[in-house]
């Protein structure tokens, strides 16, 4: 008798950890702030000192400073290969300490976005929706001790509350109000479309390490052209409306169908219309930034 009672305890006490462990949701930080001195040490330390057991990850730290719009695209870039309930700390905030609003988003998929509202939430809002948008309640989500702090809100207000929501201290509805959905600041850009038989587009990021252009124009938009593996296209890329670079190469599957130093077209990993030169750089060969002050136009020669 007294065996089954402790084997009954043992039991309940292994389902109330697991039903604490399974309360916890990966937090993941972005910022523009790189890793030259302490500012993404200082937000970890905040969010393992809400909960030492939280699972802190990083999506990159290398945002060019002050670009939300490479913030906005790194999140979509990444979000959805996070599981759903995963909390994002992004932080690329020139308006630090005005009047912009901090918000928590929650996306129609169940994912958490942690941010000024300032246009970081553009891509995320577009693509997965949104469920729900607070504002934080700076009063009871903020670090203790930082009132007088008016330039670190990653550390005193968006590590802290996400890992709050991250760990289960609090629920999503104790972030702060309600916001009304439509009040997500967006930033306009070229979206792509069909135009007779020319792709209109954007050049959304580059790949930064290598230099590769991706574009915002999906493989389902090519193939309705009919282009096929070594077919030739011509690319057009315009900075403000005005055009700067114009080539042509063939579609092919991946970098080592040409020879080294020849460019292509071919589909990136989300699976977008890219250029590149193998073994190259084609952004720093041509000159060619992102951004959306950079447009694109596409079709067969």
């Amino acid at each position: 008798m007294l065996l089954h009672k402790l084997k009954t305890l043992l039991t309940a006490s292994a389902l109330l950890l697991a039903g604490v462990a399974s309360a916890r949701a990966p937090l993941v930080l972005m910022t523009d702030f790189g890793l030259k001195d302490g500012a993404v040490s200082a937000m970890r330390g905040v969010a393992y000192g809400v909960d030492p057991q939280l699972n802190v990850s990083d999506l990159t730290h290398e945002v060019p400073e002050y670009d939300i719009w490479v913030g906005a695209y790194r999140l979509y870039q990444t979000a959805n290969y996070w599981p759903q309930g995963t909390v994002f700390v992004s932080v690329v905030d020139p308006g630090v300490g005005t009047e912009r609003k901090s918000v928590v988003m929650k996306t129609k998929d169940g994912r958490y976005f942690v941010n000024p509202n300032n246009g970081l939430l553009t891509l995320i809002a577009e693509r997965d929706g949104v469920a729900e948008l607070r504002q934080i309640d700076e009063k009871t989500n903020r670090l203790s001790g930082s009132g007088e702090s008016y330039t670190f809100h990653g550390r005193d207000v968006y590590a802290y509350t996400g890992a709050r929501l991250a760990s289960g201290k609090i629920r999503f509805e104790e972030v702060g109000p309600a916001l009304p959905l439509d009040s997500v600041v967006r930033i306009s850009y070229q979206k792509a479309e069909r135009s007779g038989a020319t792709l209109k587009g954007m050049i959304p990021v580059l790949d930064v390490q290598y230099g590769n252009v991706w574009t915002n124009i999906p493989k389902a938009m090519v193939e309705q052209l009919g282009v096929k593996q070594h077919d030739k296209l011509r690319i057009r890329v315009f900075k403000q409306g005005k055009l700067v670079h114009e080539s042509t190469a063939p579609y092919e599957n991946t970098f080592g169908d040409v020879p080294e130093g020849q460019p292509l077209f071919y589909i990136n990993s989300l699976l977008n219309l890219s250029i590149a030169i193998n073994m190259g750089n084609y952004a720093s060969t041509y000159k060619l930034e992102s951004g959306p002050d950079w447009s694109v136009e596409i079709s067969k020669p």
